[in-house]
């Protein structure tokens, strides 16, 4: 073979080479539309943004997603309180609450109600008492702590009642019926029912057959005082098990109770500076109490017509 047909051939091999090449038909299209080929790095880019972007967007869902599962979790089983409903200030106070009245407490209700026992609480005349009464449990398995007046930093200041799955601290007060001054004896929850111990509660075994009857004795030297420290105060101090208490999740006042305690703060009848300890009303059946009419003021006289000229 000469040489001129050598070279023939070469050049007839590299040209079908080329055409079956992917990458020269797609720069000899481009060519041939004159449009510029685009770097490999300006899609990349695009690409990383878009991918970047995706995780950012779920990590911010992610967060508000829990936060509403969390706070659904969390929101406690109670009637939630209306805007209007009574909420007492929190208050310092020099001079100590009045004792505990001496009273008896009225029959229970009904199955599923706790007894809530009577306190002091402060208002626009002094202290007040709220009425003891039977309230029925925001949901099972828990126990009324009952609030009470404690001496801290020179003054008096009330800690509040809460619903919880165990009594915690109340200091030391004897509220009475089942609520000794430590814990509490007048029932137990069992299997979602709560059982009453007749020995301390006001239950009729011919409504309510989840009973039992268990002596309560009790150590703690029996007073009528109301309040814990200061002066004359009770010097009881909480357990390990009563301050464990104090941090598990907890209910406060149900609309029942709250709507109770604002009734009784407008009856100056329940107001020690009136009743001189000893309140109008001291326990009732339910928290349905309602403080009597105040009767409207007489409307000043009116002014005679002038005579017709």
């Amino acid at each position: 073979m000469n040489k001129s047909c050598a070279a023939g051939l070469l050049s007839t091999a590299a040209l079908l080479l080329a055409a079956c090449s992917p990458q020269s038909s797609d720069q000899s299209q481009n060519s041939s539309s004159g449009a510029t080929p685009a770097p490999a790095s300006s899609v990349a880019p695009a690409a990383a943004a878009s991918v970047s972007a995706a995780p950012a967007a779920s990590v911010a869902a992610a967060p508000a997603a829990e936060l509403t599962v969390t706070a659904a979790a969390a929101e406690p089983q109670a009637e939630a309180l209306p805007s209007e409903v009574y909420e007492a200030p929190a208050v310092q106070v020099t001079q100590p609450p009045p004792p505990i009245p001496v009273y008896e407490q009225p029959e229970c209700p009904g199955d599923g109600y706790l007894w809530t026992p009577g306190y002091w609480r402060w208002g626009a005349e002094g202290y007040f008492w709220v009425p003891g009464t039977w309230v029925l449990a925001p949901q099972p398995n828990y126990y009324w702590t009952p609030g009470y007046w404690g001496w801290s930093g020179g003054a008096f200041i009330f800690h509040l009642g809460y619903w919880g799955p165990h009594v915690g601290f109340y200091g030391g007060v004897n509220y009475g019926f089942g609520y000794g001054g430590g814990g509490y004896e007048g029932g137990r929850w069992d299997g979602g029912r709560f059982q009453y111990n007749t020995a301390v509660n006001r239950v009729n075994v011919n409504i309510i057959h989840n009973t039992y009857n268990k002596t309560v004795i009790n150590n703690i030297t029996v007073n009528n005082v109301s309040y814990n420290g200061g002066t004359g105060g009770i010097t009881a101090r909480p357990s390990a098990e009563q301050v464990e208490a104090e941090h598990e999740r907890h209910i406060a006042l149900t609309n029942e109770q709250a709507q109770h305690e604002r009734q009784a703060s407008v009856d100056r009848a329940q107001f020690a500076s009136v009743n001189h300890g000893k309140p109008a009303v001291v326990a009732v059946a339910k928290p349905a109490y309602h403080p009597p009419a105040i009767a409207a003021r007489p409307e000043p006289p009116r002014p005679a017509a002038a005579p017709a000229a």
